[in-house]
């Protein structure tokens, strides 16, 4: 019975070992030999190996997975690049322009051209301060429910296409962004939007990045401005 109780109360747990380790780093370097005395299963099913050849594959394993990871930070970092670029030719294309008329056949040969978008649409429901350019198709009126929606938008929409938008846009595109149009540097008040759609399906997702798209969104949004 003694015997017992003295083998429960010598029984070290694998918290007290980890413990004592970490409170004595300098631990195997005293007992050196204990690295190759100590055999372990090998991570790749490979029978057994040293404590030290089993440190090795930790930290190689360690190595490839940052690796991967610094690998798709080059890669978003390019992504990044190449879209950037693609803003900035944009804006060049809508500074270029002076005439109303012009311009969303210029957004819409660009969001072609540039960002390969199969279709885009721009919405104004705020009145020109020229009453002339009324007839301009940007002016068509929408849905009042529509504009609405848009203006209680706090960021781009992307996704499917909602019901309130089902006479806006092609119905074999697949995927939609919505964005919101403001005057001005400061968000108050939705005077348009800008509608995008892809015959992608993943082109437009919910869960999507949506900084360019708003960069996109800013320069329309100044472009329609000095007409209202």
């Amino acid at each position: 019975m003694q015997q017992d109780y003295q083998a429960q109360n010598d029984t070290i747990s694998v918290d007290q070992v980890a413990g004592y380790l970490r409170a004595h780093p300098h631990f195997f370097e005293e007992q050196a030999s204990l690295l190759t005395e100590i055999f372990l299963p090998s991570p790749h099913g490979s029978g057994a190996i040293s404590l030290a050849e089993r440190q090795q594959l930790a930290q190689r394993d360690k190595i490839r997975v940052q690796e991967v990871m610094l690998a798709q930070l080059i890669e978003f970092g390019e992504q990044n690049d190449v879209t950037s670029h693609k803003v900035h030719t944009f804006s060049i294309k809508l500074l270029e322009n002076q005439n109303l008329g012009n311009l969303e056949p210029l957004i819409a040969e660009s969001m072609q051209q540039i960002f390969a978008v199969t279709q885009s649409q721009v919405r104004i429901w705020l009145n020109p301060s020229d009453a002339a350019v009324l007839h301009d198709a940007v002016f068509t009126p929408v849905d009042e429910a529509f504009s609405h929606w848009v203006t209680a938008l706090d960021a781009p929409y992307c996704g499917v296409k909602p019901e309130l938008a089902n006479s806006l846009l092609a119905d074999n595109l697949q995927s939609f962004a919505f964005i919101p149009l403001y005057k001005g540097a400061g968000k108050k008040q939705a005077f348009g939007v800008l509608m995008l759609g892809s015959e992608d399906q993943q082109r437009f997702k919910a869960d999507m990045g949506l900084m360019y798209l708003k960069r996109i969104g800013d320069l329309v949004s100044a472009s329609f401005s000095r007409y209202l």
